[in-house]
């Protein structure tokens, strides 16, 4: 061996003591949401999502007063409230090869192929094992002819 992983390759800057703990931080944050997102029901609702921020909120030492928590949603900006809010409302259910996203502010849920280049992962008995599994098939259309397929990615209106 000749390069340890961890040296530097040439032409490679090293991050920053500030890049790290922000990576860290971001990381921290994202696993945080993963572990916790089912905790806060109705699930798949703007008030999960909502719930989920007064609590965050209030572990950051905010009272739960309504100026407190619209100065908490400021602070945490649009692109990063829109990363949050996404990773919260997706689901990899990798042993189906499916990918959920299925936030209710959008029109309709979208099952996404984890295995493009096999088309029986889209297959509608699948989808359905999925949104069971995720609490998600009382919430959508039960009319199949409405599940739209596109490619390695089916849509499918809420109810």
């Amino acid at each position: 061996m000749t390069q340890r992983s961890s040296q530097q390759q040439p032409g490679e800057s090293r991050p920053t003591e500030a890049q790290l703990q922000a990576t860290l931080v971001d990381f921290a944050l994202l696993e945080l949401i993963r572990r916790n997102r089912d905790s806060f029901e109705p699930l798949w609702t703007a008030d999960s999502w909502a719930k989920l921020l007064i609590w965050l909120a209030l572990n950051c030492g905010l009272s739960g007063e309504r100026d407190a928590l619209e100065d908490f949603a400021a602070a945490l900006g649009p692109r990063l409230t829109g990363r949050l809010r996404r990773v919260f409302f997706e689901r990899d259910l990798t042993d189906l090869e499916l990918q959920v996203l299925a936030d209710p502010a959008e029109q309709q849920v979208l099952i996404l192929s984890l295995a493009p280049q096999d088309s029986s992962v889209l297959e509608q008995e699948r989808l359905v094992v999925a949104l069971e599994r995720i609490g998600l098939l009382d919430q959508v259309t039960p009319d199949r002819e409405r599940w739209q397929r596109l490619d390695a990615v089916v849509a499918i209106p809420w109810t």
